[in-house]
């Protein structure tokens, strides 16, 4: 790939600000396989080709997710090494370990009952709006779609309030880069104690399923697995909520066809998942050997990075009407595909229609959104909105 000085800076501003055309720019120059910068002197191989990411997802042969060999290689403070170092679990493991992880994964959230989640979502939702209904103003991320994702894995896993608020504190620290160590630590020792609360108490949540399963996943093995949950729960659904507001209130195409009626809000969220996924640029793989892509040699245990963003708007198989159309590869693909995409699309869905139900008239209060910087998700700072001033909704 190119000198490190061509290479793009994922984690800057510039290219948090309009990353599209840091995507078009890339493949006009590079074609499907980019030269780019995860953190400062982390050198990746950004994927821009929607047919080059199916063969990269599908070949976990070639391109296994375990990252072991390329984490000897980075330092310990390394921003970006919380989110990428190897954990016993089904997102940074391989082969028979892979099957196993993910066996039980898939086995405890295809067992969650989507009517209860609904009834959940709408139990979170409501309290949530009537913070802010009366005051005519509110900032979403922050008053709404951080709390109400939080609040519902926090469910789906059976985790009370009191170990939840640790469980916040330390997934803060580690995936923020503050003081990743102790966060991971905080993290263990919270989640530990949620372990010991479902031996005690069983319930028909994901830990309890998790505890059960025939894989006998030991208690580190279930910590990791709900440290996963957590961080690709919260985080990627809190972006889907909030992006796919900004597209319904500021897009003349959504806005007054889904409140209207011709559009629904799954049409929103896939329109969303296609032009700005949540996780915009992930599914980092490490080639176990040197191998010839698109005629570019990916070097061994190198982070192969896929962008869900670019790959979906890849001008090779992009059409002008998406209604409908949920081709795009922002759940992944092949055996690390995100297996809550039925929890998370009823989560995204329902918490849009309960606030849009109850305040209709919602709309920006700033022309101008900033979006953080980050070389993985694609998620704003804040979405500050203004609306008359409404009494508590009843719905």
């Amino acid at each position: 790939m190119g000198a490190d000085d061509d290479r793009v800076l994922l984690y800057s501003p510039e290219f948090a600000a309009d990353p599209h055309r840091a995507y078009r720019d890339m493949r006009a120059r590079y074609g499907s396989l980019a030269p780019v910068e995860l953190a400062p002197g982390v050198p990746a191989t950004l994927v821009l080709s929607y047919r080059t990411a199916v063969r990269i997802l599908h070949d976990p042969q070639h391109f296994p997710a375990d990252p072991r060999t390329w984490q000897s290689t980075v330092s310990a403070d390394c921003s970006v090494l919380p989110v990428l170092e190897w954990r016993p679990n089904a997102m940074r493991s391989a082969g028979a370990e892979h099957a196993r992880y993910r066996e039980a994964n898939t086995a405890a959230i295809n067992a969650v009952d989507l009517h209860a989640l609904h009834a959940t979502v709408e139990r979170i939702a409501v309290p949530l709006i009537n913070t802010f209904c009366t005051a005519g103003s509110a900032e979403l991320v922050s008053q709404y779609a951080f709390p109400l994702a939080f609040e519902v894995i926090n469910v789906l896993l059976g985790c009370p309030p009191e170990i939840g608020q640790e469980v916040a504190a330390a997934t803060a620290a580690v995936f923020d880069g503050v003081d990743a160590e102790v966060g991971n630590r905080m993290l263990s020792a919270a989640l530990l104690r949620l372990l010991e609360l479902k031996r005690a108490e069983p319930g028909e949540d994901i830990t309890t399923r998790l505890l059960h399963h025939p894989a006998q996943l030991d208690d580190a093995e279930v910590i990791h697995q709900l440290v996963v949950l957590y961080g690709a729960g919260i985080e990627p659904l809190q972006n889907l909520i909030i992006n796919s507001l900004v597209l319904i209130l500021s897009d003349d195409r959504f806005g007054g066809n889904v409140l209207g009626g011709s559009l629904s809000t799954r049409d929103a969220l896939d329109e969303v998942l296609f032009t700005d996924p949540p996780m915009a640029n992930f599914s980092v793989t490490y080639p176990r050997q040197p191998i010839l892509i698109d005629n570019v040699w990916l070097p061994a245990h190198h982070p192969v990075v896929i962008s869900f963003a670019a790959c979906n708007n890849d001008p090779a198989i992009s059409a002008e009407n998406r209604n409908g159309n949920r081709s795009h590869l922002a759940w992944g693909a092949g055996p690390h595909a995100c297996p809550a995409r039925s929890p998370a699309y009823l989560i995204g869905q329902d918490a849009i229609d309960q606030l849009l139900d109850a305040l209709p008239e919602l709309r920006p209060a700033e022309p101008e959104l900033t979006w953080r910087p980050g070389p993985f998700h694609r998620a704003l700072t804040a979405l500050p909105v203004v609306f008359p001033a409404t009494p508590p909704w009843r719905p």
